[in-house]
């Protein structure tokens, strides 16, 4: 007889509003049951309750009670309010509900029983008063302190824990971390249904908070540790698990800002949505060409967001109005937000989380990046690529576009670079120095451009009072010449060919000249023919008259000799004369 499968049933969670954790969570803390989070002191953890608390009350229409160990009324309004929530404001409106409790530990005495019999009434009475569906006990440690009899401890825990559980709320409890323990009596991680570890540490003078979920009853979840970030805007916790390759691609190209770099990649610039890595040692125009990537960018009506690590935004705008490239404008019109902020101001993770949060916040079409090269101080090598990959995924998830510059150490190896990311970027641009009858001049060439067709040339990088120009380096004679090494051989043959146009022109006018005087010469032969022609018919004619006038005296001598005279009308007339 087959077994009929019975439905699975899912765990129901609850979610926390903190952003990026109920993607790690899958949805969020198991709901109706009791979530641990513990840690050192100092790494967030009654924040991350508040937060947990107030996100529910204010989004998800849940309300909750915050019952503290340690802090007054007075203290937490001022603690909730550094994360931009009004408690007594929630307070009237019975979405939150506080209690705090005062326990001395000098007044706790192990003399027989002890139990939180007084609590549960208590917290059971702020439960029932506002409808609380959130629970957050801070700190859990406050309880037992007074206490060494562990047996007594797990008794009581394990009543707390299960008291919570029946009532069905979704609780959170705050615990300090022991020696070598998750917690400080170590116990509460193994009653609690979700251990959530918040980590507060300081590498090389830099500082980092992590999160790792360390474990997570009936329900799968993320495994590594997490940074995540405390600002104005409450917790922001970055998941680096979930990017893959699987984000869409577009076919739409943007211009660059200079019509002669257009012209190199088919004459319509780069793919949108991808990612572009401008390298070159220092003083090549890295910075330059990315002002003008983003000056073009706000011109089309887009946002820009540009990460500057050497630079601030006043002497960024300052030094590119010098080149014709005014920003002044779109940072007032909203299109260009500047960030400018040390590298060694705080660790990588910290980095890439202040990237996702002013991505969120801003909504760029373009990001800036000047230079990733400054990252390595605050990481190794493999770090920096960790993060530029994840920062680079999740920028193209996004359809958006990218600029990355980076700092090449090295003439002798440029193309390379430190960070190992080369096969991460769409379209590399190099620029470079080029030095020649001591004179230091900029070229510029693309070392790759995927799917797309791209010269191979090398043009001459020039930075003038009108922006950037591009102009054919000089190959003419086999050497690569640039700067006014370019502008002499290019005057140089200029005047070549101006002599030899004006000896083709001299030619042509001698050859004219002959011409002319052939022709004349041909006119007067011509002429002098016709006349000869001229006379040569009248002697003609005047032979023929002759012969005709022969003819006829030979007639005239043949009939004489025949004894014919000659008729009256040939004869001469005989005059009469006197005798």
């Amino acid at each position: 007889m087959a077994k009929k499968k019975r439905a699975a049933v899912r765990l129901e969670k609850c979610q926390t509003g903190i952003k990026g954790l109920d993607e790690i969570t899958k949805g969020g803390l198991p709901r109706g049951r009791t979530t641990l989070i513990c840690g050192s002191a100092g790494c967030g953890k009654t924040l991350f309750a508040m937060e947990f608390l107030m996100r529910g009350a204010l989004d998800y229409k849940e309300p909750g009670v915050f019952m503290t160990f340690e802090e007054t009324p007075d203290d937490l309004a001022k603690n909730f309010i550094s994360l931009g929530f009004d408690l007594p404001d929630l307070v009237s409106r019975g979405l939150i509900s506080t209690d705090h409790v005062y326990i001395e530990r000098s007044e706790i005495e192990e003399t027989g029983e002890y139990d939180l019999e007084g609590l549960f009434i208590r917290l059971g009475n702020a439960i029932d008063s506002i409808g609380a569906k959130r629970v957050v006990l801070d700190t859990i440690e406050a309880l037992f302190s007074g206490l060494s009899n562990t047996a007594i401890i797990r008794a009581e825990l394990r009543r707390l824990f299960h008291w919570l559980k029946e009532r069905g709320v979704t609780a959170v409890v705050t615990g300090e971390s022991g020696d070598n323990m998750l917690t400080r009596y170590g116990l509460e991680e193994y009653v609690a249904d979700c251990v959530i570890l918040l980590d507060f540490r300081v590498e090389k003078q830099i500082s980092t908070r992590r999160l790792r979920i360390v474990k997570y009853r009936g329900s799968s979840h993320g495994a590594d540790e997490y940074p995540f970030l405390i600002d104005e805007g409450g917790l922001s916790i970055l998941p680096i698990t979930s990017l893959g390759l699987d984000y869409p691609v577009s076919t739409q190209r943007v211009s660059t800002g200079i019509p002669k770099l257009d012209a190199m990649f088919e004459g319509k610039g780069f793919y949108r949505g991808s990612t572009i890595l401008i390298s070159g040692t220092a003083g090549t125009g890295k910075t330059s060409l990315q002002a003008t990537f983003a000056d073009a960018a706000c011109r089309r009506g887009e946002r820009c967001l540009y990460f500057a690590f050497e630079e601030s935004p006043s002497q960024i705008i300052r030094n590119m109005a010098s080149i014709g490239i005014h920003l002044t404008k779109w940072v007032q019109k909203g299109l260009l937000k500047f960030h400018s902020v040390r590298p060694s101001l705080y660790g990588l993770e910290m980095h890439l989380l202040t990237f996702h949060r002013m991505l969120e916040e801003f909504h760029p079409d373009v990001f800036i990046v000047d230079p990733i090269s400054n990252l390595s101080a605050a990481g190794s090598e493999a770090e920096v690529k960790s993060i530029l990959t994840r920062l680079i995924d999740y920028l193209k998830m996004k359809k958006i576009t990218t600029f990355l510059t980076d700092l090449t150490r090295t003439e002798d190896n440029l193309e390379h670079t430190s960070e190992e990311i080369s096969s991460l970027i769409d379209t590399w641009l190099l620029l470079r120095d080029i030095e020649l009858n001591g004179e230091r001049n900029r070229g510029l060439y693309i070392l790759k451009s995927r799917g797309m067709a791209h010269s191979n040339q090398i043009q001459e990088f020039l930075l003038t009072d009108l922006g950037i120009d591009l102009i054919d380096i000089y190959t003419g004679t086999g050497a690569v010449l640039t700067g006014s090494a370019r502008a002499a051989q290019e005057a140089s043959e200029k005047a070549k060919e101006l002599t030899a146009q004006r000896e083709a022109e001299r030619r042509l006018r001698e050859q004219e000249r002959k011409r002319n005087a052939l022709e004349t010469k041909i006119a007067a032969l011509r002429a002098e023919f016709a006349m000869e022609t001229q006379e040569v018919q009248l002697m003609a004619e005047e032979e023929r008259k002759r012969q005709v006038i022969l003819k006829e005296d030979h007639s005239k001598m043949a009939r004489l000799r025949r004894g014919k005279p000659l008729s009256p009308r040939a004869l001469p007339s005989k005059k009469k004369t006197k005798g």
